[in-house]
């Protein structure tokens, strides 16, 4: 493949039809969506999706709360497990926050609202927090990860769960680091990473000092004030070396550098597999944050295409790329 920069390849594949095309947004939500646009979205964003949640169904599901995966205070997690489930496939939530904030509830519905989702839908769920910035730096995110899948193969079957089938999903700075751990060997373990996919959704995969981005902070103070190690630190680097299967999401309305480094990381994974590259999705009328509040509402085009991913699409996605 032509060495093409990243925004230039993915605008290419999503002014195809059907990736920026579909939505299943209400027709209600469209406007006021698009209202907040590029504009501040975390407020907006919750009012609009809080009130929603509040009424979205969420029974048959038990939900044991605030186990410890690691050994540091916020190495926390939430397992959702609906009634009657063995050897169900797992999907682990890891939330956003700029690297220097974040938690997996927010409030009664938010984080919730994603185990919930899938837990509704057969999986057993996960929700998990990590270090921040202001108590840890690099590579911390990444070996919070470690310790969050060792943890989960090793109790996944007393919930039900497959510890084979293990799918990790970050949002934001949590996609940074859940792709941090699923390309860069540094921070697996030796008998292999324990994932059978990734779900990245507007995360950082490849680090820049640019004083326009918003995120600079945060990535200063996580990743260190070095540019000169941030080749190294960035996940796309390591992505020659991996081979787990990936879908990659952004939403409308996103963040400009989330978007160019989300279409690094797609040109990374086409040539990583010859061509055979991986899903991708683009969430019409979505911005950052709605992007996950949004889910177990009736707006259901994320949460299923994360369902095939888990059930076909990441079968199929590896065994083309161990076929090239």
């Amino acid at each position: 493949m032509a060495p093409l920069k990243g925004l230039l390849v993915l605008a290419l594949f999503l002014s195809a039809p059907p990736l920026l095309g579909q939505s299943t947004v209400p027709e209600e939500l469209r406007e006021p969506l698009d209202n907040i646009g590029f504009g501040p979205s975390a407020g907006p964003s919750m009012e609009l999706y809080q009130p929603l949640l509040a009424q979205a169904p969420r029974g048959g599901i038990e939900v044991v709360k605030d186990l410890q995966y690691g050994p540091y205070s916020r190495n926390l997690l939430d397992v959702y497990r609906p009634e009657g489930i063995d050897g169900a496939p797992i999907l682990i939530f890891v939330h956003g926050g700029g690297y220097l904030s974040g938690d997996r509830d927010l409030n009664e519905e938010v984080y919730g609202n994603v185990p919930t989702f899938f837990a509704r839908n057969g999986l057993l769920g996960v929700n998990a927090t990590y270090r921040l910035a202001t108590e840890a730096s690099w590579p911390s995110g990444a070996e919070d990860m470690g310790f969050l899948i060792e943890w989960v193969k090793d109790h996944a079957p007393e919930y039900g769960g497959d510890p084979e089938q293990i799918f990790l999903m970050g949002h934001s700075a949590g996609a940074t680091h859940a792709a941090s751990y699923a390309f860069d060997s540094r921070f697996q373990p030796p008998e292999g990473h324990g994932l059978a996919g990734v779900v990245l959704v507007s995360g950082r995969y490849r680090l820049d000092w640019d004083p326009d981005d918003p995120g600079l902070e945060g990535i200063r103070r996580y990743f260190g004030t070095d540019p000169d190690l941030y080749p190294s630190r960035s996940p796309i680097t390591h992505v020659p070396n991996s081979e787990i299967p990936a879908l990659l999401v952004l939403a409308e309305y996103d963040m400009r550098s989330l978007v160019g480094t989300t279409g690094e990381l797609f040109v990374e994974l086409c040539r990583r597999d010859d061509g055979r590259c991986p899903r991708i999705l683009q969430l019409r009328y979505h911005n950052h944050l709605s992007e996950i509040h949004h889910i177990n509402t009736a707006d259901d085009l994320l949460g299923n295409e994360i369902l095939d991913f888990v059930h076909h699409g990441s079968a199929r996605q590896l065994e083309r790329s161990r076929a090239r």
